[in-house]
């Protein structure tokens, strides 16, 4: 289990009605509808949600890694998140693929900096050994 020595911030939301509902934040920057996967109207769901978290601290977790590394990282970084949502015996469960871009950066340096940047990532650690993740060079 990982354990905080010093708290930098925590995310605050309220949420109603689970996937047919809303979800808003203490500071009222997110104010969302959710819906369930698939469901036609509006709203986002908390597989969408999980996947641009996590592609977004990923890439804070690769700028940490370039710098350590001393390795300028390129402009038009990306990740594209992808977040399962399926049936796995009487219940369910989440698998993901991460699909990092780091354009004109060398292949090694690249696969080094992505091995890395799951090593720092507080998503990566979360779910290591708890679902199946997939990372890949773009």
């Amino acid at each position: 289990m990982n354990t905080i020595d010093e708290v930098i911030y925590t995310g605050r939301t309220h949420t109603l009605g689970g996937r047919d509902g809303s979800a808003r934040s203490s500071d009222g920057r997110l104010d969302i509808r959710l819906s369930p996967p698939g469901a036609a109207g509006v709203g986002t769901n908390p597989e969408q949600l999980f996947a641009a978290g996590w592609s977004a601290c990923f890439i804070g977790a690769l700028g940490r890694a370039a710098r350590v590394a001393g390795v300028a990282l390129p402009a038009g970084v990306a990740v594209d998140a992808e977040v399962d949502l399926g049936k796995s015996g009487d219940g369910f469960a989440l698998r993901a693929r991460l699909s990092v871009s780091l354009p004109g950066l060398d292949t090694a340096v690249a696969r080094t900096l992505i091995a890395e940047a799951h090593q720092i990532c507080p998503y990566s650690k979360a779910t290591r050994g708890n679902i199946a993740v997939e990372l890949a060079l773009a």
